[in-house]
């Protein structure tokens, strides 16, 4: 899959909150939060969370990582592909099938 040009967005049923410098993401099943399963993210892991909007592509996700922290391009977008992955193998994002998310 081809995805400097793929976006990605959040799924719905996530609560979002930044707690002591980190991002916590708790999955809700039906109107609970999933306290089993929080997701604790650091601070890049932030700057592409935040940048999951449906509408962001992964090449501008890789040029943000790069302006922000000291890194190759190269190793920018193995390491921003491989965290997408995860994030959407653990079902808290989704592939855009449109730029409108």
């Amino acid at each position: 899959m081809e995805y400097s040009s793929q976006c990605f967005a959040r799924n719905s049923d996530l609560v979002t909150r930044q707690v002591a410098g980190e991002t916590l993401i708790v999955p809700v099943r039906g109107r609970t939060g999933d306290l089993e399963s929080i997701y604790t993210l650091n601070e890049i892991g932030t700057l592409i969370w935040e940048l999951v909007d449906g509408r962001t592509p992964v090449a501008r996700m890789v040029d943000a990582v790069c302006s922000k922290f000291e890194v190759t391009a190269a190793e920018a977008q193995q390491d921003t592909i491989a965290f997408l992955r995860a994030l959407e193998e653990a079902g808290l994002i989704r592939p855009c099938t449109d730029t409108g998310g």
